[in-house]
């Protein structure tokens, strides 16, 4: 397993980060579980596996699986493994309505992971709203030096989505250890992108990556004339392998995040990661990656990555199972099982139709999408 420095500190953290939001789950968790639906067994054998080939950083969220992953990833940490890997997780912002809700939430957390620090502690998913109306309106920053001072915390980041000016104005504002952002090869120029990922290197911080594969869009269902590309290429890779090759051709990337649920994605993605090199993708790979990226950008009707921020609707819309199938029909030309899919939401009342334009989605949503006119061109769409 490859290691990188994490920016200005002299360690290093492996170049596979766990990502711990799409875990394995079982159909009917026990009434009593303390892991909610995730498949406990197959969670903590996979963590452990992944720890043992060389993978030492962890990253979970507060809200992840319901509140429920942190719990898992404690259990995952015990017998000797907390102390061989770097634990990330995440203060919810939304969630901070006074300034002391920042330390009562911090010490939920660690002992719902039953640790008493944690590595790397990030800000969830900052905008420009939450930036304004949580982090400097309660002293959250304040609260991040308490916590480093009192050894609670370890390292002090944000996660971010919004635009590259917020993402320049959040990154000057304090000094951070890290940032994680949202990045991919059909995410060049979208939020941080790739300026914002060198800009964030410059000023020394370790850059993790999140959604490299795009909420597993850039793996599954590959259209024909995308594999076409793929299959040109001199050297024969799996579009997962050519999306996590381009991230570890920027040096400036530190850990990139892979939400396994499955131990086949671990095993491919530590045997990926273990000569991908900054810099060595040739110009004609290159060139291959940038025609995938242009076809899928003519085919893609709504960048959703299927994060479920959005839920739950107050009217029940399912909002990501609705782009889902309008994307699904659009990129891969099958809009007739489209619309045999979208019968069943319609038969159950949860279809896009039952939007009553609150807005509350909006606000939530990390990718700023324009949900209610999505809403309005899917349901047209599909029936």
């Amino acid at each position: 397993m490859q290691r990188r420095k994490f920016g200005k500190f002299d360690f290093e953290v492996s170049l596979l980060g766990f990502g711990c939001m799409r875990l394995p789950t079982v159909a009917e968790p026990a009434p009593d579980s303390e892991v909610g639906d995730i498949d406990q067994e197959k969670a903590i054998s996979m963590l452990r596996y992944a720890i043992d080939q060389g993978v030492n950083y962890i990253d979970t969220a507060y809200n992840y699986h319901g509140g429920k992953s942190e719990v898992l990833v404690g259990k995952a940490l015990a017998d000797g493994y907390r102390e061989k890997a770097y634990l990330a997780t995440k203060l919810p912002v939304w969630h901070v309505n006074c300034e002391e809700d920042g330390d009562r939430l911090l010490n939920e957390q660690l002992e719902k992971l039953a640790t008493d620090w944690i590595d790397m502690y990030l800000l969830h998913a900052l905008n420009k709203g939450s930036w304004n109306d949580k982090v400097l309106k309660y002293n959250l920053l304040s609260f991040l030096d308490r916590a480093k001072a009192d050894g609670r915390i370890k390292y002090a980041g944000f996660s971010f989505h919004d635009d590259l000016d917020t993402f320049k104005e959040i990154v000057d504002a304090y000094d951070w250890d890290f940032c994680q952002i949202q990045l991919n090869y059909m995410d060049q120029n979208y939020q941080a992108g790739t300026e914002g990922l060198k800009y964030a290197a410059e000023k020394g911080l370790a850059v993790v990556i999140m959604e490299p594969l795009r909420g597993g869009r850039l793996v599954k269902n590959i259209p024909d004339e995308i594999q076409a590309v793929w299959d040109q290429a001199p050297i024969k890779r799996t579009p997962a392998e050519w999306a996590f090759r381009w991230l570890t051709n920027f040096p400036e990337v530190t850990v990139i995040l892979s939400g396994m649920g499955k131990m086949e994605e671990v095993q491919e993605n530590i045997k990926t990661m273990t000569d991908a090199a900054p810099n060595s993708l040739t110009e004609t790979e290159l060139e291959l990656i940038n025609r995938v990226q242009q076809i899928y950008n003519e085919r893609t009707r709504v960048k959703c990555t299927d994060c479920r921020y959005c839920l739950p609707c107050p009217q029940g819309v399912e909002i990501p199972r609705v782009f889902s199938i309008l994307n699904h029909a659009s990129v891969y030309n099958v809009m007739d099982e489209g619309k045999w899919q979208y019968k069943a939401l319609l038969d159950k009342g949860t279809d896009a139709s039952q939007c009553v334009q609150c807005g509350s989605c909006e606000s939530l949503c990390p990718q700023n999408l324009e949900i209610i006119k999505y809403l309005e061109e899917a349901h047209a769409a599909l029936t």
